[in-house]
């Protein structure tokens, strides 16, 4: 019988455990991979591993939007910029142009940033000092 990556093992024992607001910054980060992929594999001419890993940023966008929490006012915004990202990340993929990569990637880090400094505030409230 084969042995697991401790790695794999790791990574989804970090998925299942964390908090529903983990997990979006944990999409967030994957989607900027991506992207940064995608771009180095314009630049080098890998035309075919770049549109996997703008699908792969896509799949995220779209999981992004799929599991968007609509109780909040800021839903229908967070909504209108993912499907705006969306359909960036399928400009890029079929033009090859690095352009709305660069665009998406400003929009998705700003997010992730944001989403960062979300969780810090919200273990400083839950936890005080400790968090």
């Amino acid at each position: 019988m084969a042995t697991a990556n401790p790695y794999q093992q790791y990574q989804q024992q970090s998925v299942m455990t964390a908090t529903p607001g983990e997990l979006t910054l944990m999409l967030y980060n994957g989607c900027i991979k991506f992207i940064k992929q995608a771009k180095m594999a314009i630049e080098n001419k890998e035309i075919e591993k770049a549109g996997s890993v703008i699908l792969r940023a896509q799949d995220i966008v779209q999981e992004l939007m799929i599991t968007l929490n609509t109780d909040y006012e800021i839903s229908d915004n967070l909504y209108a910029l993912y499907d705006y990202m969306y359909r960036r990340l399928i400009d890029a993929n079929i033009s090859k142009d690095i352009a709305p990569l660069d665009e998406t990637l400003d929009l998705m880090t700003d997010l992730r940033d944001t989403w960062t400094q979300v969780i810090k505030i919200n273990r400083k409230e839950i936890y005080g000092d400790r968090g």
